[in-house]
């Protein structure tokens, strides 16, 4: 019997397999070397054939060169913080293919001057919020409010209110976040109520500005009073309004969710927001509001260390001025389309277990917390949420009451078939 070691391929002979040429330049000589000689050594322990060396490393290799994986959201949350929030639109995605190569982000291509950075993405935002003097776009939210405590409060004192000193997640903290760049934070009120007097008192020659800070991730109900900002913009100190979840202007389903508009036309003088939560863009901080105030912001030193990518600025572009992205039009989807699906998936599911459920979905990404829009869900055995988690593509649902369920509102129509195909596979090996 021939040793198994002496008819294993030389190494340089895998890789001249076509396929496996083809695949290093998709994902790097390193990544498939690295699936050969894992092949190679299962060959060498006689677990494989030689000539089956190459075939199985080329079915071994990642699809794509990023440990990321595509996850079909069927937990009912739109904006799922651990599932990378608001998915991009199509729109958005074919900006960002454009603004990988070289692009003129910084070049005026008539004079063949510098120009400013990102000024289309700048003058969309600035069009879709007019009443904002100003406009100004860093690579997160909580930067956002960083960069105006640098400029405006540094060595000074930020007043808030105490019920407004909200966790944003992962253990983070605005009043830390606002004491970590050298401001003093000020408190007024107490956890549920505050009354403008309590910020009139607070106010002396150190004050640097007052923050209002839009609790959209819990609700204190109950015997509460909060102070409006159109009543704080009478103060003679400026008003920062941060409002988190990111929506620029109303919208019918949430209507005690503040949007950077209302605020602005209220009387903050800046409002901070996220731009990949309501808004459905790409994760960046927004500023709006007086237009020398946010050139001030724009021309400090700190605002360089958060500036904004091309990537990011294309895709903010895009789904300022594209089609409705998914959140949109997941918050905006009829419960009548959503069971119609349901349906029609239900079909599709004889001998899974499956059945037809009314849900209970979430706007999620810390914006309009106690807000339930009607959705509709497939229920399944809850022995397949981990299969499914682990399948290809994940399926990521809810388990409620001992069933799975996957509920329809955060994915797109065109999903359905993968859908269907995932929960077939996983109930058949069930």
């Amino acid at each position: 019997m021939q040793d198994a070691r002496r008819a294993t391929p030389r190494t340089d002979h895998v890789l001249a397999d076509a396929r496996l040429v083809d695949a290093a330049q998709a994902l790097g000589m390193g990544t498939v070397k690295r699936v050969v000689a894992d092949a190679l050594a299962r060959c060498r322990a006689g677990e494989i054939a030689p000539a089956e060396v190459a075939d199985v490393a080329y079915a071994a290799l990642p699809r794509a060169a990023t440990g990321m994986r595509r996850v079909i959201n069927a937990t009912g949350v739109i904006v799922h913080t651990n599932l990378g929030r608001a998915p991009l639109s199509r729109a958005a995605v074919d900006a960002i293919r454009i603004a990988a190569g070289a692009t003129d982000v910084e070049l005026d291509l008539e004079s063949g001057r510098r120009s400013r950075r990102g000024k289309e993405a700048l003058a969309a935002l600035a069009a879709a919020v007019p009443a904002a003097g100003g406009v100004h776009v860093v690579n997160n939210g909580a930067a956002a409010l960083t960069l105006v405590t640098c400029a405006l409060a540094m060595g000074r004192n930020v007043i808030v209110a105490r019920g407004e000193m909200v966790e944003i997640g992962d253990g983070f903290r605005i009043p830390e976040l606002i004491e970590s760049v050298g401001a003093t934070l000020r408190e007024v009120g107490t956890t549920n109520r505050v009354r403008l007097a309590d910020y009139e008192a607070a106010i002396d020659d150190d004050t640097a500005y007052v923050l209002k800070v839009h609790p959209s991730n819990f609700i204190v109900s109950g015997f509460t009073s909060t102070v409006a900002v159109s009543e704080l913009s009478r103060l003679p100190v400026p008003v920062v309004a941060d409002i988190g979840s990111g929506l620029l202007v109303p919208h019918p389903r949430l209507p005690d969710e503040p949007s950077a508009s209302a605020w602005l036309a209220a009387g903050a003088d800046l409002v901070t927001a996220s731009g990949d939560k309501l808004l459905g863009g790409p994760q960046c901080g927004l500023m709006l509001g007086d237009a020398s105030l946010v050139e001030r912001l724009r021309r400090h030193p700190f605002a360089r260390s958060v500036r904004v990518d091309k990537l990011t600025l294309a895709a903010l572009e895009a789904t300022l001025v594209g089609p409705p992205p998914p959140v949109s039009v997941s918050l905006s989807v009829r419960f009548e389309d959503l069971r119609a699906r349901a349906d029609r998936i239900y079909d599709q599911l004889a001998g899974t277990g499956a059945s037809v459920v009314d849900s209970r979905a979430a706007v999620g990404g810390g914006g309009a917390p106690g807000v339930e829009l009607p959705s509709a869900a497939i229920a399944l055995p809850e022995s397949l949420t981990h299969p499914l988690r682990i399948g290809e593509p994940p399926v990521v649902g809810r388990v409620e009451r001992g069933r799975l369920l996957l509920d329809l509102i955060a994915i797109d129509p065109s999903d359905d078939a993968v859908l269907v195909d995932a929960v077939r596979r996983v109930a058949a090996r069930a």
